[in-house]
């Protein structure tokens, strides 16, 4: 098969188009034809050197994909050969074929695209287990995520607001704001010349930012409120203000995705099934999709996610 593979850390250019050895699957897991993958943070820094992938991941990078089962390995029940899937990897989406846990496999959703089903699983995962599975988003709570443009942020945009939250989400352009608000968002703030503080309090914050947004972040809570941490565009370290977070009995909590255990994965998988499948297939939370670039052409798709000129997912076709 052929996949993206990237020699050594570098820029964009550095993602080649090759052949590789087949994979195959091994027990308890099924193997994807991949029809596309999608682009994420995370790629990027697996391109750059700096997020190597877990022990036992394909060493090509790409965190979901969509296709059809090719191939079951021993174990696996409740799949069939042929079955159009989306799946959340570890790592190796940006391949023809990946051999994933049967366990982090989904049908596609009814009236998704195939292609358009490989931007759902790191996203739903994601939202759904930080915001919905520890933070506790409840129906009638302010509810604020940085990047509402991106692809986590459109999907919490409407997961949230599905549920009766309130939605304020960041922005870097008037016409993500605009796109924002048709997803569901009642606030939007323009971070180049707004302070998001100034709209809070707020029960549950999803950030990527980290380090650089910590300090506000922490004094845009509410009493007992849950910031979530699911990033470091912003840095790493920063200082935390602990009387400001006990005075609020508030929360800080730091979560990650891909080297989780695989039952948790599983879990996770099997709660994003259950709930929001369904709202997927209702047409009232939808994929958000800026572009589709071919997967020969990855560089391509990784220097627009940079430039951050992107709303939604960019994908990579087969």
């Amino acid at each position: 098969m052929r996949a993206i593979v990237i020699r050594e850390p570098g820029d964009a250019d550095v993602l080649q188009w090759e052949s590789v050895a087949d994979p195959s699957p091994g027990p308890g897991e099924v193997l994807i034809e991949v029809a596309a993958s999608a682009v994420n943070r995370a790629d990027v820094m697996q391109r750059l050197g700096l997020y190597p992938p877990p022990k036992g991941a394909p060493p090509y990078p790409g965190l979901e994909v969509s296709g059809r089962i090719a191939e079951l390995g021993e174990g696996v029940t409740g799949w069939t050969v042929g079955a159009e899937v989306c799946a959340l990897l570890s790592g190796g989406g940006y391949a023809e074929r990946v051999a994933v846990p049967a366990g982090q496999v989904l049908p596609v959703p009814r009236g998704v695209d195939l292609v358009e089903a490989a931007g759902l699983p790191e996203v739903a995962c994601t939202v759904w287990s930080n915001v919905f599975m520890l933070a506790g988003l409840k129906p009638g709570e302010r509810f604020l995520v940085h990047g509402g443009g991106s692809g986590i942020g459109t999907m919490a945009i409407q997961l949230a607001r599905a549920h009766g939250a309130e939605v304020t989400c960041t922005v870097g352009s008037s016409e993500k704001g605009e796109r924002c608000r048709e997803l569901g968002a009642g606030t939007v703030v323009n971070y180049r010349d707004d302070d998001f503080a100034e709209h809070g309090p707020f029960e549950v914050i999803l950030d990527h930012l980290g380090a650089k947004y910590l300090a506000r972040n922490v004094a845009s809570l509410a009493t007992g409120g849950r910031l979530m941490v699911i990033g470091l565009q912003g840095g790493a370290r920063a200082e935390l203000d602990l009387g400001a977070l006990l005075t609020k009995r508030a929360l800080v909590h730091g979560t990650s995705l891909r080297a989780r255990p695989l039952d948790e994965k599983a879990a996770i998988v099997a709660a994003v099934r259950e709930n929001v499948w369904p709202l997927l297939e209702a047409g009232t939370v939808r994929p958000v999709i800026d572009r589709v670039v071919p997967m020969a052409e990855a560089a391509r798709a990784h220097r627009a996610l940079e430039d951050s000129v992107h709303i939604g997912k960019i994908l990579l076709s087969v």
